[in-house]
């Protein structure tokens, strides 16, 4: 009987119950809230899926698919930590990157510009906490709404943050319906709002390829540290727009896209750990992303109204809140916004422009960072 009593003994100390802590209870009722967001709601499912998920596994008691021979960590060791899955996100997104609504109005530039005041303004309120500067960098880079960029940039600068920030960045990316028409709405009158802009001029195939080009020599020339990102989602574009590479940019925009996006939001999410993920550090920097994300916002909205005013009441405001990185989430709540006050009003492509400028003011952002704190 002791035999059988200490084997039922040794049985229960292996299982899940006898394991799990409270931490662990917390963490996985956070991972079902991101996949009920996801799943119910609609939020950004694409990567708040993988990465609710993810951090569900990682909390399981026991569980083998994080750790040191766990599948989920060996992939974030590899796509992660040796910032490959990122990169490779950027030529993605260059495949899926129309940048003909900022060529056909380039002064959109500016609001993708105005959009990083976040990133700055959160910096600053990081070291204020106690956050080194470099962390704070990494940190602030949350503002800009741009996942493979936050974790590029904490790579580089905070390697030891780079759970909490590249959660924080993905969930706030998620959850741009949520957060900015509020602030769009405190910013605007609805005469401002109800503004229809008139329609965009063609850009012609000459001007898409060579603002690739263009855009990948100007970075290597002023912010060296910035290319592996911008060098790549230029790569990606010019395989859109050339006409000659259309297998290239379907798999790039399909097949790559999906393991990428797969493989990058589990890993990430399985490094919510309650362990690592429950402290007063991770709380400030869930905390300080939203305060970066809306100040960036604010920037966008701010530049926005001053164009109203210059142009005679032409540009629609709302179209600067589009300059966060999120794309094209970010336009389409400006689309929505402006079909709120005014159905005959179509921003959705005005938006793209200071939106995908915003891919390149914080990729831009990012390289500042890192050359002058790592």
């Amino acid at each position: 009987m002791n035999i059988i009593f200490e084997h039922l003994t040794k049985l229960i100390q292996m299982s899940g119950l006898a394991n799990i802590t409270p931490g662990n209870g917390v963490m996985i009722l956070v991972s079902l809230v991101l996949v009920y967001l996801a799943v119910f709601k609609g939020f950004e499912p694409l990567l708040l899926l993988p990465i609710g998920f993810g951090a569900f596994l990682a909390n399981l008691p026991l569980s083998n698919v994080v750790g040191h021979d766990g599948l989920l960590t060996q992939i974030y060791n590899v796509g992660v930590n040796t910032e490959v899955l990122p990169t490779m996100m950027f030529m993605v997104i260059g495949a899926l990157t129309d940048f003909g609504p900022l060529l056909a109005n380039p002064i959109t530039f500016l609001l993708g510009a105005a959009s990083q005041f976040g990133v700055f303004a959160a910096l600053l309120i990081a070291v204020s906490l106690g956050f080194s500067l470099p962390e704070a960098g990494a940190i602030g880079i949350i503002g800009g709404a741009d996942g493979p960029t936050a974790i590029f940039t904490a790579g580089k600068l905070a390697p030891h943050l780079l759970g909490p920030i590249a959660v924080a960045a993905y969930t706030y990316m998620s959850l741009v319906p949520l957060i900015q028409p509020p602030i769009m709405r405190m910013m605007t009158t609805k005469k401002e709002r109800a503004t229809e802009m008139k329609q965009l001029r063609q850009v012609s195939h000459r001007e898409r390829i060579v603002f690739p080009i263009a855009i990948s020599i100007i970075t290597a020339l002023l912010l060296p540290q910035a290319i592996a990102l911008i060098g790549t989602m230029m790569l990606g574009n010019i395989i859109r727009e050339s006409g000659v590479t259309e297998r290239l940019s379907k798999t790039l925009q399909n097949e790559m896209c999906n393991i990428v996006t797969i493989l990058l939001g589990a890993s990430v999410g399985s490094t919510m750990e309650a362990a690592n993920f429950l402290s007063l550090s991770t709380l400030k920097i869930v905390a300080l992303g939203l305060v970066a994300f809306s100040f960036s916002t604010f920037g966008g909205m701010l530049l926005g109204k001053l164009f109203y005013v210059l142009s005679g009441g032409k540009i629609n405001p709302l179209i600067g809140s589009a300059g966060v990185s999120a794309v094209p989430m970010a336009a389409r709540v400006t689309q929505v916004e402006g079909q709120r006050e005014n159905k005959h009003n179509f921003l959705l492509m005005h938006a793209m422009g200071p939106n995908v400028a915003g891919v390149l003011g914080t990729a831009m952002a990012a390289g500042v960072l890192i050359s002058l704190l790592k």
